[in-house]
């Protein structure tokens, strides 16, 4: 009788070790998403900020030569900021598509990445 109870208690501490071994692989699963998330947010901010310096300048740049061609400068500038307008006409009436279920397709394949994903 002593050895079942033996047993049992081995048991019991086995299943417990288990148990605390699947709860810090779930906790590491999820900082490694989470940090993966963190790092990919950080990495597309840096590539939108070079970007929107880049479309900055660029814009300066065909102002003025709209406006050199035009031979009045503001109109070349007026030319810019209608398409700008006009492109944020069409981003803001296809933001579903265009931004919202992108994003959320992303984080989604992010955070159910299984290692055989990473390996493909």
């Amino acid at each position: 009788m002593e050895k079942a109870f033996a047993k049992a208690e081995e048991l019991a501490g086995t299943i417990k070790e288990y148990i605390n071994t699947r709860i810090e692989a779930v906790k590491l699963s999820a900082a490694e998403k989470s940090s993966a998330i963190i790092a990919n947010l950080i990495a597309g901010a840096v590539v939108a900020l070079v970007f929107i310096f880049f479309i900055m300048l660029a814009s300066i740049s065909a102002a003025l030569l709209l406006g050199l061609w035009i031979g009045a400068t503001w109109a070349g500038f007026l030319m810019v900021a209608g398409l700008y307008l006009l492109a944020a006409i069409i981003v803001w009436k296809a933001r579903g598509k265009l931004i919202r279920l992108p994003i959320m397709n992303a984080l989604i394949k992010q955070l159910f990445k299984t290692d055989e994903d990473e390996d493909n």
